[in-house]
């Protein structure tokens, strides 16, 4: 998937105001109309044209554009940096000229997913105001206990001279236990103010996980990768293994192989029923650092009667 740089498909700085960019459109949409126009490319860069200022026009959509920075260039390969839109709150107002369907991949992989929510409608004079939505990372941990969090989003808007500009505004957020990804919470009229006396809108907080060092989630349940030693795994072993609710015992079975998966049940995240923690064996050699080491492996490989590739027929 290539970026594309609006700025450059519209002919404008970067920090180019609203009506700049809404003259450059119209000058470039008479001059590329399919219907009007000569140039062989007519109908591919109206297209474009129409996509780009979808995106430049709208104060939510061309910050969290503006976000992915300017270390890309048009044409060049491109693909969204994992939670690029975490922190950042929108009015989820939708699309004027169409759905993300309408538009090329790269616009469909920024917009189609969180910027899809309806507009507000037409304002009466007490309308309630518009929701708002952001999406938020959190640790395991918090999900694990429930927690109390200071989060700061990022809230763009457009000043008197028509300049987009990013404020930042910082809420004290209560996170239940037990929330899983993509669910939400609410935090009731936090969204745009109403009109004319009318009722605040809400925020949704669409929660996300960082990345943890240890733990795989899926669902409810938790995967980790367990290093064990060779003799532990042959023989048997009972070691000690992390958990979110703390170190607990683990019954490695005699004649356990790589990636074998044993269940502590009810070891994973909290809910209805209890996730499961999943350790998955994985075997770590010994180093042979020493002359000692060395000899030692020359020792089994000369003692031990085992093909690891007996199965594969050579």
């Amino acid at each position: 998937m290539q970026f594309k740089d609006y700025y450059q498909i519209m002919g404008v700085a970067r920090d180019a105001t609203e009506d700049e960019i809404k003259r450059a459109y119209r000058k470039l949409a008479r001059k590329y109309h399919p219907d009007v126009s000569k140039e062989p490319d007519a109908e591919t860069r109206f297209k474009e044209l129409g996509e780009a200022y979808e995106v430049l026009k709208d104060a939510d959509k061309r910050t969290a554009y503006d976000q992915l920075g300017t270390n890309f260039k048009g044409g060049q390969e491109f693909r969204p940096p994992p939670d690029w839109d975490a922190g950042f709150e929108f009015s989820g107002g939708g699309f004027t000229g169409g759905d993300a369907a309408d538009y090329s991949d790269f616009f469909a992989s920024l917009f189609g997913r969180d910027f899809r929510a309806g507009g507000a409608g037409r304002a009466s004079s007490h309308a309630r105001g518009e929701d708002h939505h952001a999406k938020v990372l959190i640790d395991l941990e918090d999900t694990y206990q429930g927690a109390t969090r200071i989060i700061t989003l990022r809230v763009p808007g457009v000043d008197e001279q028509g300049h987009v500009v990013t404020t930042e505004r910082v809420l004290n957020v209560t996170i239940p236990k037990g929330i899983r990804e993509g669910q939400h919470i609410r935090l009731s009229g936090q969204g745009h103010a109403g009109a004319g006396g009318g009722k605040a809108g809400d925020l949704y907080l669409q929660i996300e996980f960082r990345a943890h060092p240890l733990y795989r989630v899926d669902g409810r349940d938790l995967y980790f990768d367990l290093p064990v030693a060779p003799w532990e795994a042959a023989l048997g072993a009972t070691v000690q293994v992390p958990t979110l609710g703390g170190v607990v015992e683990l019954k490695i079975p005699e004649g356990s192989g790589s990636g074998r998966k044993l269940r502590l049940k009810g070891r994973g995240l909290p809910g209805d029923p209890l996730g499961d923690c999943y350790v998955v064996l994985t075997i770590a050699l010994p180093p042979a650092d020493s002359e000692a080491d060395k000899a030692f492996y020359r020792k089994m490989a000369q003692e031990m009667n085992f093909n690891p590739r007996a199965k594969l027929g050579v």
